[in-house]
């Protein structure tokens, strides 16, 4: 039966949105997705229309405090659940904050949706409140971007950007709405709304391809699987670790392909990365891009003679930075080209399976039993401020085992890579392909948020530099008012790298002249950063001993279990990844400051 009434703007978003959120629902047995999103609740522009209308259409509506961090959060979501997060901006101002959350998705390959609002489309050039070019700004970092034709066009641009987002490399999208679309109206006969948008296809990989890849590979003399976050997207940990178990073969992941195989799995090369990215003969790249985290696939870290076996499901990646002399390009889906890559292997050569009993391994293990020394002397340490190991190693030992740890600095990201286990794909988060500093604590949120929905067991556990927690530190407040159960901990070494310590602070604030005097990596010393959760409700915690740290863990891993904590762990400010031969001293003169690194 027609329905002769007429539906707002705002209701045709709101309900085309629901249609494509709910495939999502079905996972969770209710009708609600997490739209990770950020507006001034108090406002009353057109966007606060659209959020009322997703709340009333069952959609749950998380409103943070910066669109920043929204947006990464948002990009984290499509990460976890494979659809896209949706990110709500108010205009202008708003929507340009999203433009790192937007870059950051797009690059990482995961699937993102902002929404923006925007001045009245009659008042276009008219010098409109925060009237911008939002659609030409959006258009260099993501895959789609439109405004809508009509308000009946709304559903099909929306089914459109979630279909755009996640089919092919998956990426961010961009929609923009003016005023006068989400406040009109149109009668519900002309709106056709569109089903969701299904699961990509499982592309299968050329079967020539396939037989090239099993013949280079059987070959090799010193192989190499590296597994990229790309494996972890494609949810293929179950046909990766059969086929690493299955032919034996050394692997190396990449930060966020860590946990498709489990970390501390015998196969895992990660504590040898540099030797055996330098002497491997034959590389299988599964979901791992060749770009700076990889140093490219060149000289001098990758020996000149090195070929590739490279799966992406992207056909354009394929040979980036090396050719395609040295490559084998396998396109297609990367669960189902694995399961091909093995079928083939066994069909054709069957039986075989690397050797545990050769040089490689032997060169690997050796590597690896190095490393671990050093890194087990850094671990015992007992100076006070503690070093990185020992903070990090403190909080392995006692975090649960499946945690999803989210983790972003300088040092602390580094160090933690090696020393905070995953033994679970989609389980560790962090500054990505784009290297991003700020996205932590949006990326937490976004974890708790899957957490609650999907695996209400697990522990979401945020480690973060205290330079990195600056960027995003009052979504503390977020995480307060939906009583979201993160474990934050902060690794203060009071500055980006290396701080200052106490005593030189002391003497350099003296100075009337701070800009010429402090060192641009600086952050203010012992800061009290526990006191910003304390002030929103949660629990906060500041400590500068191995027992301490071991107290308050216990502490906030039983008691606190299911309420927000932070953890203000003090480290020394000169630490690094090698161990100091003298401590770093410092020349203050009455125009510039020189630090010295090497003692």
């Amino acid at each position: 039966m027609a329905d002769d009434s007429d539906i707002a703007g705002a209701n045709v978003i709101a309900d085309a949105l629901k249609e494509q959120l709910q495939i999502l629902a079905l996972m969770s047995c209710a009708p609600t997705e997490e739209v990770m999103k950020s507006m001034y609740l108090e406002s009353l522009l057109p966007c606060g229309k659209i959020a009322i209308a997703l709340q009333s259409a069952g959609i749950k509506y998380i409103g943070m405090r910066n669109e920043q961090a929204a947006c990464y959060a948002a990009g984290a979501v499509g990460y976890l659940t494979g659809r896209p997060g949706v990110c709500l901006v108010v205009s202008g101002p708003g929507m340009l904050h999203t433009i790192g959350g937007l870059a950051n998705a797009n690059l990482n390959a995961w699937p993102c949706l902002v929404i923006g609002g925007s001045s009245d489309s009659d008042q276009e050039g008219m010098g409109a409140f925060q009237e911008f070019p939002q659609v030409e700004s959006a258009r260099l970092c993501t895959k789609f971007t439109a405004r809508p034709s009509s308000i009946a066009q709304i559903p099909f641009y929306i089914e459109k950007a979630f279909r755009v987002s996640m089919y092919g490399r998956p990426g961010a999208c961009y929609l923009d709405f003016p005023g006068d679309m989400i406040n009109g109206s149109v009668s519900n006969n002309d709106v056709r709304f569109f089903p969701k948008v299904c699961a990509p296809p499982k592309v299968l990989a050329d079967p020539d391809r396939i037989t090239d890849a099993a013949n280079l590979l059987i070959k090799a003399q010193r192989p190499l699987v590296i597994i990229g976050k790309g494996a972890a997207y494609a949810h293929a940990e179950d046909s990766i670790k059969d086929f690493i178990d299955r032919f034996s073969l050394p692997f190396l992941p990449s930060p966020m392909g860590k946990g498709v195989v489990a970390d501390d799995d015998p196969h895992c090369v990660n504590a040898a990365r540099s030797r055996a990215l330098l002497q491997a003969d034959v590389v299988l790249l599964l979901g791992s891009r060749l770009n700076w985290i990889l140093h490219f696939g060149l000289p001098p870290r990758f020996a000149p003679d090195v070929k590739f076996i490279q799966i992406d499901i992207c056909p354009e990646e394929l040979g980036t930075n090396i050719g395609s002399e040295r490559t084998i390009g396998v396109a297609g889906h990367l669960d189902a080209a694995v399961q091909q890559l093995t079928t083939q292997l066994n069909t054709f050569h069957r039986g075989w399976k690397y050797p545990s009993r050769t040089l490689w391994w032997q060169t690997l293990t050796d590597k690896i039993s190095e490393n671990k020394k050093k890194s087990i002397a850094l671990s015992r340490d007992p100076s006070i401020p503690m070093n990185y190991y020992v903070a990090l190693g403190k909080i392995q030992s006692m975090i649960p085992k499946d945690s999803i740890i989210v983790s972003e600095g300088a040092n602390t990201m580094d160090i933690g890579r090696t020393i905070l286990l995953n033994h679970s794909a989609r389980h560790r988060l962090d500054a990505g392909t784009f290297g991003t500093m700020g996205v932590g604590i949006g990326f937490a949120i976004a974890a708790a948020l899957y957490a609650k929905e999907h695996c209400p067991e697990k522990r979401v556990v945020c480690v973060e530099g205290d330079s990195a927690f600056g960027f995003s530190g009052m979504e503390l407040e977020t995480i307060c008012r939906y009583k979201l159960p993160i474990l934050m901990i902060i690794i203060n070494n009071n500055g980006i790298q290396f701080g200052l310590e106490r005593e030189i602070w002391n003497d350099l604030k003296k100075s009337d002249d701070l800009p010429a005097m402090l060192p641009p990596n600086a952050l203010s010393p012992d800061a009290k950063y526990e006191k910003v959760m304390e002030a929103f409700g949660g629990h906060g915690y500041y400590v500068e001993t191995p027992s301490q740290l071991e107290q308050v863990l216990e502490k906030s891993l039983t008691i606190h279990a299911n309420e927000p904590v932070l953890i203000n762990v003090a480290v020394s400010s000169v630490a690094g990844r090698k161990q100091q031969a003298s401590r770093p001293y410092f020349k203050v003169c009455k125009f510039c400051f020189i630090w010295n690194l090497t003692g």
